[in-house]
C-alpha cells in the first residue's frame, strides 16, 4: 500500500507522502519583494501554505506559521524558511477556535513587532457522494475551519494592518463550477470570493488590500487525506494541461499579491487552475 493511502485524518501529513510536492522551484530567485514584511500564513506547515512560506522567506520575509497538530511538517517548514534566512514562528492549534485565532495573531505581532501579510489557507474536505451523506458533524468542520477562521483571523488582525498591508484568502476553482462530490467544502469555497470582494470594499480606504488565489487540482497532503483508489490516482488529470498542479507553481502567485506589484488590485481572485476556463 502507498503511503499516500495509509492517510485517513485532515489535513493530511506531507512528509508521509510518496510523492512528495513540489514547494519551490530550484531556480526561483529572490528579489527583496517582501523585505522587512511580516507575514501570518494558516495552514502553512505544508502544501500551499508551505510554499507562501518559503516564498515569502526567499523574497525576505519573516514568517509565523499556523497549523494543527502536524508538528513534523510545520518543523520542516521551519527549517526551510530559516535556511533562506528570515525567522520563522510555529504556532499550533485549531483555527476553528475564535480565542486561538487572536491568540495567533497576538503571538504574531509579540513577536516580530507587527503584521504585514494575512493569508488565511487552512482548509478541510469530507467528500461525500449525495447531500444526505454530509454529516452534521463534518459541514460544521468544514465551514468552520475553510470560512469561519477567515473572519476570526482578519478581524484580530485588522487592528495591526496599515496602509499597503495585504489580505489573502484561499478559495477554489470549486466555488466557479461547483463540485457534486464536495458540496459543503465548494459552497465555503464560494463563501471566500464573496468575503474577499466584500471584504476589499470595505478596507480599501484604509489602504489595505484584499485578493484571492483560487487554485485548481493540486497535488497538496489534503489530497491523499481525502481520497482513494481511483479518485486519488486520476487526481488532477481532467484538466486541460492534464496533471495536477504543485504547490510551487501557487507560491509567486501569493507573492505578487503580497507584493507592490499588484499595487492596484483589490476584491479580486487570480485562477491558477491548469488550464480551466473560468468567469468572474
Amino acid at each position: 500500500m502507498k503511503k499516500e493511502e495509509k492517510q485517513t485524518e485532515q489535513p493530511g501529513r506531507q512528509h508521509l507522502m510518496d510523492k512528495l510536492p513540489r514547494t519551490i522551484r530550484d531556480n526561483y530567485v529572490g528579489s527583496g519583494k517582501l523585505k522587512g514584511k511580516v507575514a501570518l500564513i494558516t495552514g502553512g506547515d505544508s502544501g500551499i501554505g508551505k510554499s507562501a512560506a518559503i516564498h515569502f522567506a526567499r523574497e525576505g520575509a519573516d514568517v509565523a506559521i499556523v497549523y494543527l497538530d502536524e508538528t513534523k511538517d510545520a518543523e520542516d517548514t521551519w527549517r526551510a524558511v530559516e535556511g533562506e534566512g528570515r525567522a520563522c514562528l510555529l504556532i499550533k492549534g485549531n483555527v476553528r477556535e475564535e480565542a486561538f485565532c487572536k491568540k495567533a495573531v497576538e503571538e504574531t505581532v509579540k513577536k516580530f513587532g507587527k503584521l504585514n501579510i494575512v493569508v488565511n489557507n487552512a482548509a478541510m474536505q469530507f467528500p461525500a457522494d449525495n447531500l444526505e451523506n454530509i454529516t452534521s458533524k463534518n459541514m460544521h468542520i468544514t465551514f468552520e475551519t475553510n470560512i469561519y477562521s477567515f473572519f476570526y483571523i482578519t478581524r484580530a488582525a485588522i487592528a495591526y494592518l496599515e496602509m499597503d498591508d495585504v489580505i489573502i484568502n484561499t478559495t477554489s476553482v470549486t466555488a466557479y463550477r461547483g463540485s457534486e462530490h464536495l458540496i459543503d467544502y465548494a459552497s465555503t469555497k464560494g463563501a471566500i470570493v464573496a468575503f474577499t470582494r466584500s471584504l476589499s470594499g470595505n478596507l480599501a480606504k484604509k489602504g489595505i488590500r484584499v485578493n484571492a488565489v483560487a487554485p485548481g487540482p493540486i497535488w497538496t497532503p489534503l489530497i491523499p487525506a481525502t481520497f482513494r483508489g481511483k479518485d486519488l490516482e486520476d487526481f488532477g488529470k481532467d484538466v486541460p494541461l492534464g496533471r495536477p498542479g504543485q504547490p510551487s507553481e501557487l507560491g509567486p502567485a501569493y507573492v505578487f499579491l503580497a507584493c507592490q506589484d499588484s499595487s492596484y488590485m483589490t476584491g479580486q481572485v487570480l485562477h491558477i487552475n491548469g488550464g480551466e476556463i473560468i468567469g468572474g
